[in-house]
């Protein structure tokens, strides 16, 4: 894993985790922070509706990932 946040990889084409590493030190803060907490989904919901409303240009991430969740068991799904 790079080190030292020197920015996005050279290669915008590289190896998925590559591209995962800003994206990983924030799971991985959030996992040590709340790792051992109980939550809803009510609750995750709210919390990702209020930091949407905080930051409109993440919007459609948010929607990808809260479909994404919602759909993991979903037999149907090639993706």
């Amino acid at each position: 894993m790079p080190s030292g946040g020197a920015g996005p990889p050279a290669c915008p084409d590289g190896p998925i985790l590559d591209r995962m590493y800003f994206t990983d030190r924030g799971i991985e803060e959030l996992e040590k922070r709340r790792g051992e907490e109980e939550i809803t989904f009510e609750w995750l919901a709210e919390q990702l509706r209020t930091f949407v409303d905080l930051n409109p240009d993440f919007e459609v991430p948010v929607e990808r990932l809260a479909t994404w969740l919602a759909r993991l068991d979903d037999e149907d799904d090639d993706e």
